[in-house]
């Protein structure tokens, strides 16, 4: 695979994409959900699922499914003073339908705001709990007046769906990479709508390639679509053998992964060789059960091999679930890295191969066989040390990522190492 796949607007592209879908009000159901999909949809063969709700998913149950059209607060002379129309993340979402007139010591109780931000709408949610709510700026919540306000939320929430999207890539084998990433979230665009638009570019990418495992992207809301996915999926769990959740990719923090459960699977290895090969400031955590749909994925019944990756993690920038994560926070260049680090992991997955010296007994002589421009000097035509780290591990056991662990050189000058000292039948190739 070609670790150089980047077009020079990628960036933009990914950016782009995001502005595209940051006007719509998303949730864990609804036809926001859809209409994202539907977007995703003009780039990948995406396909749709629609569970419906009261469908048993392990220990959960499918909700009511949410839709709203409008909702805004009014004073007594008429004036909206909170406007859904202008802000989806107004409204508490799955908020239930309310008409009716509150003088403000009783409307207070539903309202939600951040005095350390006066000036920024907080995401709120009630998914489970059958009330209603509304966010907005703390600097207008304190210059509410002593009145009767008039609030109106016109949702539903009925019987419906759950929808999801899954878009699967066939390899050479039935072996899978699993990728997901959360679609519930309304206006938010470093958390959810970044992860959207890398998996997406990412998906559009693979298909065209020929590839050693097969792909699963998975499009889904938080915790109650992953359950529900592997609930409904159970059976193909056994082919998936790496994974990552990925969220946060847009904002100028530095790249973070979060190890799997085991701690020590290929995945886990994998990215954290791909972010020192980087030469750019990361973070690597231990598994903790908490986060995103890894902690479902890697939950002890199933136990994947599935990470998160992620820039700043969730709840570290004040941004996060406030309309500060708004366009201007997310960067180009952010999207581009995080894409990058993620196409360099997969790249990684599909070169993992274990070889065996075929001449062990010593060095062989490599300037004869043109693998030095110069007999013994340094000029060589890949990393001398690569060259020479491939050979001496390359035992049958030792796969080309133990070797970059155990060296330290990068893994694709160990990769373009060993590729030239398989065409000079010096190795050959061990099934795992």
């Amino acid at each position: 695979m070609d670790s150089g796949i980047l077009n020079e607007n990628k960036g933009e592209e990914l950016y782009t994409f995001i502005k595209r879908l940051y006007p719509i009000c998303r949730s864990i159901t609804g036809n926001g959900v859809r209409q994202t999909l539907a977007v995703v949809q003009e780039y990948i063969h995406l396909q749709i699922h629609e569970v419906p709700s009261g469908t048993k998913v392990f220990d959960w149950v499918v909700p009511k499914e949410w839709n709203i059209r409008d909702a805004y607060i009014k004073d007594s002379s008429g004036k909206k003073i909170v406007d859904f129309q202008k802000s989806n993340l107004h409204v508490v979402h799955y908020s239930v339908p309310v008409n009716q007139e509150l003088p403000l010591q009783e409307l207070i109780n539903h309202l939600h705001s951040l005095p350390e931000h006066p000036d920024w709408i907080p995401y709120r949610t009630t998914y489970y709990n059958e009330t209603w709510g509304f966010s907005l700026p703390d600097a207008v919540l304190q210059a509410m007046k002593d009145d009767t306000y008039e609030v109106s939320i016109d949702s539903s929430l009925t019987d419906g769906h759950l929808t999801y999207g899954e878009f699967f890539i066939p390899g050479a084998t039935e072996e899978e990479v699993l990728f997901s990433c959360h679609i519930c979230h309304p206006s938010l665009c470093n958390d959810n709508l970044s992860g959207i638009s890398v998996m997406t570019h990412l998906a559009q990418t693979l298909q065209k390639m020929k590839l050693r495992y097969s792909y699963r992207f998975l499009f889904i809301p938080a915790t109650i679509g992953s359950i529900t996915w592997l609930a409904l999926n159970k059976d193909k769990t056994v082919n998936i053998r790496h994974g990552l959740v990925a969220a946060n990719l847009g904002d100028p923090g530095h790249v973070t992964y979060k190890k799997s459960r085991r701690g020590d699977a290929e995945i886990d290895r994998i990215a954290e060789v791909v972010l020192r090969d980087s030469g750019k400031p990361y973070t690597i955590k231990d598994f903790f059960p908490f986060g995103y749909d890894e902690r479902q994925f890697c939950s002890p019944g199933f136990n994947l091999p599935v990470g998160s990756i992620m820039r700043t993690p969730h709840g570290e920038y004040p941004e996060y679930h406030t309309s500060a994560d708004n366009l201007d926070f997310v960067r180009p260049e952010s999207l581009e890295d995080s894409y990058r680090k993620i196409y360099n992991i997969i790249s990684v997955l599909e070169s993992n191969r274990t070889y065996k010296n075929t001449n062990p007994y010593c060095e062989p002589q490599l300037g004869k066989r043109g693998l030095y421009k110069h007999v013994g000097g340094g000029d060589a035509q890949v990393d001398q040390m690569s060259l020479l780290w491939v050979l001496n591990l390359s035992d049958g056991r030792h796969t080309l990522l133990d070797i970059a662990e155990k060296s330290g050189e990068n893994f694709f000058h160990i990769k373009k190492a060993a590729d030239l000292l398989t065409e000079h039948d010096l190795l050959s190739e061990v099934e795992r």
